[in-house]
C-alpha cells in the first residue's frame, strides 16, 4: 500500500495567495464601514468535522474575518455538514432553508455549505436545484482549497460546487487553523476509511485511509501543549489502522509511545477504534503510557455474529468479549463505552438478546445506542427488513433501560473513591459550581477553594446520579 500523496506546497501556497487577497478586500471593506467582516463557520456532525471546521476558521481568521455565531449579522455564514444518519442530513438542510430570510435581508452575504452530505452528488444536486441562496458547495476532498473558493463566489461568479476529489484522498498539510477556548483540542492522525461497513456512508464521502507523518502529529502535539490544552483527542475514522499506508513499520501503538514521550500535563485520548484491528499490542500501550487516558471507546454495534457478518465488522461478539477481558485485565481502571445500532435490516428478536446479553455482561460506562438509519448509496439499504419501527423501537427502549440498571450500580461504586479530575466548565448546581471529567471521561460537578477551568484536581466523591458524579477536592494541582 502506498502512502498518500501530500498536497505539493506550491498549492498550498496558492491558497494563501487566495487568503491574501480576500484579505486586503476585507481590510478595505473594514475601512468603509469600521468594523471587520464576519463570519459563521458552524459544525454539524462527528469530532472530525470539528477538527474540520477549526482549519476553515483558521483560513477565515487570516483572510480578516472575525468569527461569530450570529448568522443575521454575518458576511459569510458556512455550515460543515455530517452524512452518517438521516437525521444529521435532515437538521443541515433545515438550518440551510431558515437562512432565506438572512439572503433577503443582506444579499451580499456568502452561504456557504461543506462536508460529508455534500460530498453525495445527488445531496449536491439536490441544492443546486432547491436551494437558490447557497453560493458555495464544496465537498471533502476539497476543503483545503477554500480560499481559492471563497474568493470565487466573492468574485460573484456563477455559484461554485465543487465536490471533485480522488477517492484515494490528499492529505494538506499547513494550512492555518483556528482552535476552541478551554482545555481540550482535537489532533487527526489519519483519514478515510477502508472498513465499508454495510451501514455506513463514510468510505464514500471521506475517501480511503490515509495517515499523517509521526513527525507532524508529534509537532502538532507539541504545540497543542505548549499552548495549554489539556486533553487532547487523536482523531481517526480507524486509528487502529494507522500507519498502515506509510511504510514505516509504525502501527497506532508505536504512535502512542512516541507520542507519550513528549512532556508536559496533560492526557491523550483517541477515537475511534474498531474491533477487527484491537490487539494486545495498542492494550499494553494504553496501559504502559502515563499521558493515555485509560478509557476506551469500543463500538460493537450487535453482539450477534449474523448481525456483525450482514454489516461486514469482520469480529466476532466472542472476539470483542476477548478483547475486552484482555484490556480490563491490564487496565483494572479502564472506562468503556461503544456503539450499538439497533434495528439493523434481518434482525431478530434472537439477534437482540445476544446484544442485551453482551451489554450486561460487559458493564459499560457509556452506551451510544442508535436506531438503525438507512443511507442510500450503501449494501444495507437495499437488504429486506421484516421488524417494524414499533417493534425497534421496543428493542431500543429495552436496551436503554438494561444499560442505565448496569450505569447506576457502577457509578455508585465511585462513593467515596478519589479520582484526579479536569476542571473544563462549570455547572447548574450552585453546591457545586465546577463541572470536570475524571480520566476516563465521566462527568463530575465538584466543587472546592480556588477551583479555575483548565486545573488538574484530586476530588473525593461525596453521591452519585445516573449521569453525574458530585465531588470535592483534596488535593488541587497547580495549571502548568
Amino acid at each position: 500500500m502506498c502512502a498518500a500523496k501530500l498536497v505539493p506546497e506550491a498549492s498550498i501556497r496558492q491558497q494563501y495567495e487566495y487568503i491574501d487577497l480576500i484579505a486586503a478586500q476585507n481590510r478595505e471593506k473594514a475601512r468603509l464601514s469600521g468594523r471587520n467582516p464576519r463570519a459563521v463557520a458552524h459544525t454539524f456532525g462527528c469530532q472530525q468535522n470539528f477538527a474540520d471546521t477549526e482549519r476553515i476558521a483558521g483560513m477565515l481568521s487570516e483572510m480578516g474575518y472575525d468569527i461569530t455565531d450570529d448568522v443575521n449579522d454575518a458576511d459569510v455564514i458556512l455550515y460543515n455538514t455530517c452524512a452518517v444518519r438521516e437525521h444529521a442530513e435532515s437538521r443541515a438542510l433545515g438550518n440551510v432553508g431558515a437562512l432565506t430570510h438572512v439572503k433577503k435581508a443582506r444579499p451580499e452575504t456568502v452561504i456557504a455549505l461543506c462536508g460529508c452530505m455534500v460530498q453525495q452528488e445527488q445531496i449536491a444536486e439536490k441544492i443546486k436545484k432547491s436551494y437558490p441562496h447557497v453560493d458555495l458547495v464544496f465537498g471533502t476532498h476539497a476543503l483545503w482549497r477554500f480560499p481559492e473558493l471563497l474568493f470565487r463566489a466573492l468574485s460573484r461568479e456563477k455559484r461554485v460546487f465543487d465536490i471533485s476529489g480522488d477517492a484515494a484522498g490528499e492529505i494538506a498539510e499547513g494550512l492555518p487553523v483556528l482552535r476552541g477556548t478551554g482545555a481540550h483540542a482535537w489532533l487527526s492522525i489519519m483519514y478515510g476509511c477502508n472498513n465499508f461497513c454495510t451501514y455506513c456512508i463514510v468510505p464514500y464521502v471521506r475517501g480511503r485511509e490515509r495517515s499523517r507523518s509521526p513527525e507532524v502529529i508529534e509537532a502538532e502535539l507539541r504545540e497543542l501543549v505548549a499552548a495549554g490544552y489539556k486533553d487532547i483527542t487523536l482523531l481517526g475514522q480507524n486509528v487502529n489502522s494507522y500507519g498502515r499506508d506509510l511504510g514505516l513499520g509504525m502501527d497506532f501503538s508505536d504512535l502512542l509511545r512516541r507520542l507519550d514521550q513528549v512532556p508536559g500535563d496533560y492526557l491523550l485520548r483517541f477515537m475511534t477504534s474498531h474491533p477487527k484491528d484491537a490487539s494486545p499490542r495498542l492494550f499494553d500501550a494504553m496501559a504502559e503510557c502515563g499521558h493515555v487516558a485509560k478509557q476506551l471507546h469500543l463500538p460493537f454495534q450487535s453482539g450477534s455474529d449474523t448481525i456483525l457478518q450482514r454489516m461486514n465488522r469482520g469480529y466476532t461478539a466472542g472476539h470483542y468479549r476477548e478483547l475486552i477481558a484482555y484490556a480490563r485485565n491490564k487496565m483494572p481502571e479502564l472506562t468503556l463505552s461503544s456503539d450499538i445500532i439497533v434495528g439493523f435490516p434481518g434482525e431478530t428478536e434472537a439477534d437482540f438478546q445476544q446484544t442485551l446479553s453482551l451489554v450486561r455482561e460487559v458493564g459499560f460506562d457509556m452506551l451510544y445506542t442508535f436506531l438503525y438509519s438507512k443511507r442510500s448509496g450503501t449494501p444495507a439499504a437495499e437488504y429486506p427488513d421484516s421488524a417494524g419501527k414499533e417493534e425497534k423501537q421496543d428493542r431500543f427502549n429495552r436496551l436503554l433501560k438494561a444499560q442505565d440498571e448496569t450505569v447506576e450500580h457502577r457509578q455508585a461504586a465511585y462513593l467515596g473513591k478519589r479520582l484526579r479530575i479536569l476542571v473544563d466548565g462549570t455547572a447548574k448546581s450552585p453546591d457545586y459550581p465546577f463541572a470536570a471529567r475524571t480520566e476516563g471521561g465521566l462527568l463530575v460537578c465538584c466543587k472546592g477553594p480556588g477551583l479555575q477551568l483548565g486545573d488538574f484536581a484530586e476530588v473525593e466523591i461525596d453521591k452519585t446520579t445516573l449521569r453525574c458524579l458530585f465531588a470535592h477536592t483534596i488535593i488541587q494541582h497547580e495549571t502548568s
